[in-house]
């Protein structure tokens, strides 16, 4: 697998520099997830991915660099306007609220952006994880790791309707449900996201994914 090839559309990041505390996290990265295509970011624990996804996701400020989606200018619009134009995050720990029920957790990012077709969503996202539906009314602490990130990617997929972030989806998941999920995003294909997903290694993604970068002390080359 090659890197993916420059496009006008999907995700363009080019030259992308971040710090935290004045520590240099990312340096100088460069990557495209082409229009429809899925592309893996493989590299160890602490070596920049989630920082990566978190500035995607306008959650980081970046000191240096250019990062469009389908034309937009991403560096130059608020964080909150990612969902709105498509733009989701599945992020490693899940961060389900507990509390609420797996529906209620499902449809939050709907009720924050005031998606306006979200019970039709909503059947989508069950057509695609049917096993959620049936345990729609459960609260979330109730279910395992695995379920909650078959929920937690749910959650993602309400407002990720262009570009879908999945930080570590497979970490920690036993690997019936790790075959679920492979499945699932597989799927996805054919609705014509353009999906990153990151990866310790690439023993999930590597049937899933056109393209492939490894990301390294937060550098980054196709790999």
């Amino acid at each position: 697998m090659t890197a993916a090839p420059v496009t006008s559309a999907g995700l363009e990041i080019s030259g992308l520099s971040v710090s935290i505390g004045h520590i240099p996290i990312l340096r100088d990265v460069s990557l495209t997830v082409g229009a429809g295509q899925m592309v893996g970011l493989i590299g160890h624990n602490g070596a920049g991915k989630t920082t990566l996804i978190r500035s995607i996701m306008g959650l980081l400020q970046p000191t240096a660099g250019r990062m469009t989606f389908n034309g937009t200018d991403l560096l130059a619009q608020q964080p909150y306007r990612r969902a709105p134009a498509g733009v989701s995050y599945m992020p490693e720990d899940r961060r389900l609220i507990p509390a609420l029920t797996v529906e209620e957790n499902i449809l939050m990012p709907a009720w924050a952006n005031k998606i306006p077709d979200a019970a039709r969503r909503l059947e989508w996202v069950y057509g695609l994880l049917p096993e959620i539906a049936q345990y729609r009314s459960r609260r979330a602490l109730q279910l395992s790791g695995g379920q909650q990130k078959l929920v937690a990617l749910a959650r993602a997929l309400m407002p990720g309707r262009r570009l879908l972030l999945l930080d570590e989806p497979f970490e920690g998941v036993a690997p019936v449900l790790s075959r679920r999920l492979t499945e699932v995003i597989a799927g996805l294909r054919k609705e014509g996201l353009c999906v990153l997903i990151s990866e310790s290694d690439d023993t999930h993604s590597a049937d899933l994914v056109d393209a492939v970068y490894r990301i390294e002390r937060g550098s980054v080359r196709p790999g």
